[in-house]
């Protein structure tokens, strides 16, 4: 029998931010304050390097007064505090899960929110961060990371050579088509109801089908 594989993206699949205070916003406006400009891959930087907010900040030549350090920092730390799964998340992860269905996130994000990402998953069997792998979706190293992840891993790929994997996320370019590139079969969700996946229980019973 093939083992299957269903990887999750995260932020607006599989999590959602509760309370939002844009820390990393706030880091970039605080940069143009003194002089800095804003440059097109700073997005990027944050999201592909093992940096926290401070050591980010002393690397873009953003520099922070320690009373706006703690107050940059203290809302990351909310904006972390405010994730929280989605309900449909949590049951179709359940579902795969009952079934044998080896499964993974795999996200672009900032190193703050991988832990938060990792507390309310903890039984996922593996993850592909963009900022511990040095690549952002749709770049194909993060898809391929994430499956030498599970190849590495005896336990989950026994049995087979070529896994059945299959990704769902919220952006048709780096869940469905980024995925797609690689030998994933991506797809994309949309929860306003325009696409044939609208919640992930449907994805999971896609999956199992």
């Amino acid at each position: 029998m093939m083992t299957k594989t269903a990887i999750f993206d995260a932020f607006g699949t599989a999590v959602r931010i509760g309370h939002r205070t844009n820390p990393y916003r706030q880091l970039l406006r605080e940069g143009i304050k003194h002089g800095r400009r804003p440059h097109p891959g700073d997005a990027h930087v944050i999201m592909t390097l093992n940096l926290e907010l401070h050591e980010l900040a002393e690397h873009l030549g953003i520099r922070l007064s320690e009373p706006r350090r703690v107050e940059i920092e203290s809302a990351l730390q909310a904006e972390v505090d405010s994730i929280e799964a989605y309900p449909d998340a949590t049951q179709a992860i359940a579902m795969l899960q009952e079934r044998g269905v080896v499964l993974g996130i795999c996200s672009n994000l900032a190193r703050p929110y991988g832990a938060a990402v990792k507390r309310l998953f903890p039984s996922i069997d593996v993850y592909a961060f963009s900022f511990e792998v040095g690549a952002a979706k749709p770049d194909p190293r993060i898809y391929q990371a994430l499956l030498e992840n599970i190849g590495a891993r005896p336990e989950l790929s026994a049995g087979t050579a070529a896994p059945e994997v299959w990704m769902i996320g919220d952006s048709a370019r780096c869940d469905r088509d980024g995925a797609r590139a690689v030998g994933i079969e991506g797809h994309f969700l949309d929860r306003s109801g325009a696409s044939p996946i609208q919640n992930l229980e449907q994805y999971a019973e896609l999956v199992l089908r």
